[in-house]
């Protein structure tokens, strides 16, 4: 059986700083993802970057903090919020300093303080960074290379292995170029898989994100917190989809069919839209979102009206990037519709990124606690940055601590499997229930109703299975039954929420 001192399941952002951070302590580190190596959100293409926001100064850390706690809508964990806000200029110092990422800064120190700098949600100014792509793939690969790090793209996690006392001890794998399961051993193990966006029919996240783990996770005693926060956001579906929408620009919009909103009051909505990019319940122009609902899979048809002069910075490169990426001129005709997007919630962890299950860690969207009902823009890449950093120092800590028998377990196989042709459906008509129900607008009976939904996917699939199945179809039922898990936890704590809170909209 193959074996690591530490396991790291997920490569965008976070999985990556969580297994640069554990190689240079000297463990031995593999890191197995879904996707490519460098996949999920952190390296989704219908983005034009990455923000990256801390805090100014020293001053200014404390003003962050209660920022993060007020939008967060008070259910943010003060301990994590504390760690992660202390912990964001060291983090963006390690980036550029040690491991030569170069990042973007504003133009200068007037454009820097252009409202279109203010970060989703917050009140001022912060500091910024810009993350693209190409010096940030740069940068990782070279430090993966030099310090050994083993991949395993095209891995996907479907079980976690414990010992008797409930120590996780390894991993079961699914290889999905050769088509079979894989055990891997590992003394410490790092879930770093991204979000929930996998569990929707419309996402604005990279089609590895599968929304699995923090089931598997729970299934092994982890828990889940602040899971019914989720990030909705207008994305494009015309004339191109899954293009996230630049929430700066919603005040240079000419909206091309009827709604229902006062012609006197649209103007002043679309202004405070562009304030933010999710969805938000608190502010009145959530009208904008409902409208964008409303208009169901056609989505609401508009256009561009930019001003001639004086484009502000942050615009221009949106418009840029349209243009030359997309071939996308802002006087074309546009459709777009709300996507599910970043989790705000997810799987519990304190302030060293352990999940209190012993081996196990987590970071980045996969985790909840640093964020609350709504989360200020930037600070996901953020989250990835500092909590994976603290996840892989962790990790290989616990790894230094256990001897080299605890790698030697057998490890025993799931048997039952279930065919992928069924295994598609199912996820097709769990994706349509979430989509239905689970969007902005949340009721009793929509939320009761999907909770029936899902679990008939439940039995369907138990009935379905077979034993001694092919190692695809292992995985394929494996894979169902974690993302049928995970929507219900997400489905209960929505609708134990009755009221509206930031990301969560009662519509009843």
């Amino acid at each position: 059986m193959e074996s690591t001192d530490v396991l790291v399941i997920g490569s965008g952002i976070a999985g990556l700083c969580a297994a640069i951070e554990a190689a240079r302590t000297g463990a031995t580190v593999t890191v197995a993802s879904a996707g490519k190596t460098m996949s999920g959100s952190s390296f989704f293409p219908g983005t034009w970057g990455l923000g990256l926001i801390g805090p100014v100064d020293e001053d200014d850390e404390q003003d962050l903090i209660d920022t993060i706690q007020t939008v967060g809508g008070g259910v943010a964990d003060p301990e994590l919020v504390q760690t992660f806000v202390h912990g964001i200029p060291q983090a963006i110092d390690w980036l550029e300093q040690d491991l030569g990422v170069e990042l973007q800064r504003p133009q200068s120190a007037k454009s820097a303080q252009q409202k279109q700098f203010i970060p989703c949600f917050d009140r001022k100014t912060r500091m910024w960074r810009g993350l693209t792509r190409k010096p940030l793939e740069d940068a990782l690969t070279t430090w993966i290379e030099s310090l050994g790090i083993r991949l395993l793209p095209r891995h996907e996690l479907i079980d976690l292995v414990e010992d008797t006392n409930g120590r996780i001890t390894g991993t079961v794998l699914y290889d999905l170029t050769e088509n079979r399961i894989v055990p891997f051993a590992a003394k410490a193990t790092i879930i770093a898989a991204g979000g929930t966006g996998g569990l929707f029919e419309r996402s604005l996240t990279s089609a590895d994100v599968l929304s699995s783990s923090q089931a598997i996770a729970l299934a092994h005693g982890a828990t889940l917190t602040n899971i019914e926060f989720m990030q909705m956001m207008p994305g494009f579906i015309e004339p191109r989809r899954n293009l996230v929408f630049n929430e700066k620009t919603w005040r240079y919009v000419h909206v091309d069919q009827p709604v229902d909103i006062a012609d006197d009051k649209l103007n002043d909505l679309l202004e405070q839209r562009s304030g933010y990019g999710p969805f938000t319940s608190r502010l009145a122009s959530r009208a904008i979102d409902l409208v964008i609902d409303q208009a169901g899979v056609e989505g609401l048809a508009l256009h561009y009206d930019f001003p001639r002069e004086d484009v502000p910075e942050f615009v221009q490169t949106f418009a840029t990037w349209l243009q030359d990426e997309h071939g996308i001129a802002p006087t074309d005709e546009m459709r777009v519709a709300m996507y599910a997007h970043a989790a705000n919630g997810g799987i519990k962890i304190d302030k060293t990124a352990h999940t209190g299950v012993e081996g196990l860690y987590a970071c980045g969207e996969a985790t909840g606690g640093m964020h609350g009902a709504d989360r200020i823009g930037g600070l996901s890449s953020a989250n990835g940055i500092v909590f994976g950093r603290i996840a892989g120092a962790s990790a290989a800590l616990t790894a230094q601590k256990e001897p080299e028998a605890a790698l030697k377990a057998d490890i025993t196989l799931p048997q039952y499997g279930i065919a992928t042709t069924d295994a598609e459906r199912l996820t097709h008509s769990l994706r349509h229930t979430m989509s239905t129900f689970c969007m902005i607008n949340r009721t009793e009976t929509g939320l009761s109703e999907a909770l029936h939904e899902l679990e008939g996917l439940k039995t369907e699939a138990t009935t379905l299975s077979t034993q001694k199945a092919q190692d695809s179809e292992v995985a394929a039922l494996a894979r169902l039954q974690s993302q049928i898990q995970l929507a219900q936890e997400m489905v209960k704590a929505m609708r134990k929420r009755t009221e509206s809170l930031g990301s969560h909209y009662r519509a009843d």
